[in-house]
């Protein structure tokens, strides 16, 4: 079998990952996405499988495009990353699965952003639907905060500010909650710690192990199998005695969490990305019997 790991850089993950395939004795290689071509007439036929790993979105989710209608199998497939990758899809089907989720509302021009924000009531919390770390989040407080900022979304007319996607405040303690599924097992989960209500640990949030409970492991299994399932991050907000989730993560970041979990995330990445590669490897030997 033959690896291929698609990245932009290569981060603190990137090599937890690559030294698990050497472990393994597994031969790889890097697809680096800032040089590569692809022709959709040739198909690649080097890789088994393929480890998406990239940071920018609209290169992973057109490479996976490629690389699934070429039969090549990925770790996300490209309908994860689609899904996972703009916040109203997810939204979308958490709800449509009955998975906990805060209420949301979207919105395509201020004046509706505005009647919307209002009726949902302050504060309110309005998001890009595409976007990570936390970046361009804004908690809005009363109407005043909500003109202003909805007014410079409109100025700045990009793509990311064309859709209003406006999401209810949920409470909750000076923590937030990051687990990580794998295949169809939670593997474990961390709690993120902050002060301020983004708790992204790129942000300077805190990490402490969080106990997989059965409802914690039920939800974000069923978190995962709304988005489509592989390995994926799930974030949640503890409500009461259950959980809400806040989104679905397509290419976790990882490396705050493995001391305090105690768990080879890196480790179980590969095993289930070997365990697709495989699964390809039988079905060709099935189609030549």
């Amino acid at each position: 079998m033959h690896v291929g790991v698609l990245l932009s850089r290569v981060r603190v993950e990137e090599k937890l990952l690559f030294a698990e395939l050497d472990q393994r004795g597994v031969s790889w290689s890097r697809i680096d996405d800032p040089e590569l071509t692809l022709r959709l007439d040739q198909p690649l036929t080097e890789y088994d499988v393929v480890l998406e790993r990239s940071i920018n979105h609209t290169r992973a989710l057109h490479a996976l495009r490629v690389f699934n209608d070429w039969g090549i199998p990925t770790v996300n497939t490209f309908d994860v990353a689609e899904v996972c990758g703009n916040k109203l899809l997810t939204s979308t089907a958490l709800v449509r699965e009955g998975v906990p989720t805060p209420k949301t509302t979207i919105a395509f021009t201020p004046e509706a952003a505005l009647r919307a924000i209002e009726e949902m009531g302050y504060p309110a919390i309005l998001k890009p639907p595409i976007g990570s770390w936390g970046r361009l989040l804004s908690k809005i407080n009363d109407r005043d905060a909500a003109e202003a900022i909805l007014e410079h979304k409109e100025i700045l007319g990009s793509f990311h500010h064309s859709t209003y996607y406006i999401q209810e405040y949920v409470g909750k303690p000076d923590r937030d909650i990051r687990a990580f599924v794998v295949g169809d097992e939670t593997i474990c989960a961390i709690y993120r710690y902050s002060k301020h209500w983004i708790t992204n640990t790129a942000r300077g949030g805190i990490s402490d192990n969080c106990p997989v409970t059965p409802e914690l492991d039920r939800i974000c299994r069923a978190a995962a199998r709304a988005v489509g399932g592989g390995a994926v991050a799930i974030d949640l907000i503890e409500a009461g005695e259950s959980f809400t989730v806040i989104e679905v993560n397509y290419t976790m970041e990882f490396r705050n969490s493995i001391a305090p979990t105690g768990v080879n995330i890196p480790g179980r990445i590969v095993d289930f990305v070997l365990e697709v590669g495989e699964g390809r490897s039988v079905r060709e030997t099935a189609a030549l019997s």
